[in-house]
């Protein structure tokens, strides 16, 4: 039983300098590592622009691909990548250097979190406009990109904490229950994506899921949307669900049920990502815990993480904070 964070924090202007966004974001790690410090996570910082999201924060891992920033967002180019892909790929290699300099007694689990191939296939143009979405092959050549760059990016994290326990990478797919029902809006805005049928979408996880398990890392999914298909989740070969219980339809307890039967880790949202009007203590976090776990027939055990209901880019610093410190008093209740 312990705590971790989905990934964003709060922070991170734009318009700031480099100076400045630097140090913000090495009080987002003191934050992270005093707060969490049984499974730390590598602080997003989407704030501080299109590099520091949660897409350009994927794309800085792609090497093979070039991509380029338009005034519509992230674009796959016919040649080089723009400067804003290589400003991507530099913010994060001085964010992992902050880590690095702040986690050196972390022993523990490490996780890191990355955009997913179908978020990111409906998230990003191919050069001509349109999502790589509705290109089969544009869509397979994301994922196999992708792939290769969080292979990459585990090693490097592997030697930059070098006595973490294991390294855990959280595939983060807000987008895919809209990717399987036809949700995904085409460029004009007039129409919608055809819809990509689950053995498709399977595939495009499990070549994405099986590098980072090649790669010696533990690969779980996120998805906070109601819809979360976790039984494709499961069968695509993740060892981990990250979801929130304030809106998990109960057609998904079964099947987060069996994932935590078979020893996987589930990331559970417990916390509200937005300071509500009336705060709940550690103790009320921990019932709620516990009657969810009655509901499944299952008591607390070591795959059971708590952490915010998603990622906290939206709320206050103070919110952020006592988020972080709630799961945490409520995972050592729960021990």
């Amino acid at each position: 039983m312990s705590a971790t964070g989905i990934g964003s924090m709060p922070g991170g202007d734009a318009l700031a300098g480099e100076g400045d966004n630097a140090h913000e974001y090495a009080e987002a790690v003191r934050l992270v590592l005093g707060e969490l410090p049984d499974f730390p996570h590598l602080p997003e910082l989407p704030g501080r622009g299109a590099g520091a999201g949660m897409t350009g924060r994927a794309l800085a891992l792609v090497s093979e691909l070039g991509v380029d920033l338009q005034p519509a967002g992230w674009r796959l180019t016919g040649s080089g990548s723009g400067v804003d892909h290589r400003r991507a790929r530099s913010l994060l290699g001085r964010d992992l250097d902050v880590f690095e300099e702040h986690a050196q007694g972390v022993s523990g689990p490490v996780k890191v979190q990355v955009c997913g191939p179908w978020t990111l296939a409906a998230t990003v143009e191919k050069p001509r406009g349109d999502k790589v979405l509705s290109d089969h092959g544009a869509r397979r050549e994301l994922a196999e990109a992708l792939a290769l760059g969080v292979a990459d990016h585990v090693a490097d994290v592997r030697r930059r904490v070098p006595h973490a326990s294991e390294i855990v990478v959280q595939v983060d797919e807000p987008a895919l229950p809209a990717v399987l029902g036809a949700r995904v809006p085409t460029a004009s805005g007039f129409g919608k994506h055809r819809t990509i049928h689950p053995p498709e979408a399977s595939a495009a996880l499990e070549t994405l899921v099986g590098a980072i398990s090649d790669a010696g890392a533990v690969p779980i999914v996120h998805c906070c949307a109601p819809d979360v298909p976790v039984e494709l989740l499961r069968g695509a070969g993740a060892r981990g669900l990250a979801v929130d219980l304030a809106v998990l339809p109960a057609s998904a307890y079964d099947g987060v049920a069996a994932a935590l039967e078979a020893g996987e880790r589930l990331l559970l949202g417990v916390v509200p990502t937005l300071a509500p009007d009336t705060a709940p203590t550690d103790k009320q976090v921990a019932e709620k815990v516990l009657r969810f776990l009655d509901m499944l027939g299952l008591e607390p055990g070591p795959g059971l993480v708590l952490t915010p209901g998603c990622g906290l880019a939206g709320a206050s610093p103070a919110w952020a904070r006592r988020a972080l410190e709630l799961v945490q008093a409520a995972s050592q209740h729960l021990r």
